[in-house]
Parts: C-alpha cells; structure tokens; sequence
C-alpha cells in the first residue's frame, strides 16, 4: 500500500489539490483535453508527479520507478513506487501498487477508462497488469530497450491477440525519466 503522506484521498479530484499538495490542471472541462497541446501539457504534470513518487524509491534502495493512476474524470486514483526491496515482495513494482490503489478505490478492477502514468515503459508482468485492469491508456516516460513490454522489446498491450488493448502515449519527460534510472544504476556499479 502507499503511504498516507502520497495516497489520493476522497478530496483529490478536478480542481482540488492533490497529493503533495499538486494542483490539477484540468479543474473543469474534459480529461484528457481535446487539442494535442493541452494534452501534452496534462502528461507533463502528471509525469512529474510519477517522477516525485520515483525519486521516494531511492530511500529505500529500490529502482526508481514512479506510477499513478488518474480516472475518466481526471480524479487522481492511485500513486505508486517500487518497493519491492523495502517490501520484500517481488511483484511490488510501482505500476502495480497504483493500480491495486486505483482498483480499491473505485471498488472494481475494471479500471476502464483510466490513464497510468509510469516513469518507465513497464516490464511484462506491469504491461500484462495493465491490459487485464481494462486500462484505457498508458502515457509512459523513458523506453526500456532492455526489458520494456509496450513497444521496445515486446508489445503486450497492443497485442492483436488480447481482447483488451491499451493507447500508448510514450517519451513524456523521457529525459527527466532516462537520467533517473541511469543515475541510480550508476551508483549500483
């Protein structure tokens, strides 16, 4: 579970400040925003967000990979960071913390019409998550050529094969996102 200091509450939504104290942009109107600029610009908040979460994994010596979850309404739904050091549980990773977040708050797994936001293309365990929660769309930072399962090296949710495929919106902040986790690893040598 996520901490109480990052976790969404009741009062978080459109035009309500959200975790730490962030200010959703899209306090009326539709989510996403209809034009291509407005769009961007809500990836770029939100992304920045996910970074924020991330950076909280590095305390705990765990990679740092930040996610959220942010439903049809533009309401934030699920935060989430790689805790699977701190945890001990191999399949704490940051993608599926927030959308187990987002599932218990909306009190279904069917997460249609929601958008994750993930600070780096998720691995296939996170990827296969994400098409079985009925995930609208996934806006995701850096691309992971090692390991990624949206596009890089499997593409497991846009597979024709699924009954359920998932947008993906994919490079948002992919610098910020990139350095983060070269910046880490580097450290481990």
């Amino acid at each position: 579970m996520v901490p109480d200091d990052v976790a969404p509450t009741a009062e978080s939504g459109p035009g309500t400040p959200g975790p730490a104290g962030l200010d959703l942009p899209w306090a009326s109107g539709t989510f996403p925003p209809d034009t291509v600029a407005a769009r961007r610009a809500v990836w770029d908040e939100l992304m920045g967000l996910a970074l924020h979460e991330a950076t909280h994994a590095l305390a705990t010596g765990d990679v740092p990979i930040g996610a959220l979850v942010v439903g049809p309404d533009g309401r934030l739904l699920g935060l989430g960071r790689n805790r699977r050091e701190e945890i001990g549980d191999p399949t704490a990773h940051a993608e599926v913390l927030a959308l187990r977040q987002a599932a218990a708050t909306l009190g279904s797994w069917r997460l249609e019409g929601c958008t994750l936001v993930v600070t780096l293309e998720p691995c296939a365990m996170c990827a296969g998550a994400t098409t079985l929660a009925r995930v609208e769309r996934l806006v995701l930072g850096a691309w992971d050529p090692k390991a990624g399962a949206c596009g890089s090296v499997w593409d497991i949710v846009r597979d024709r094969r699924n009954p359920h495929r998932v947008e993906v919106v994919g490079g948002v902040r992919d610098v910020e996102c990139g350095d983060l986790i070269r910046e880490f690893f580097e450290t481990q040598r």
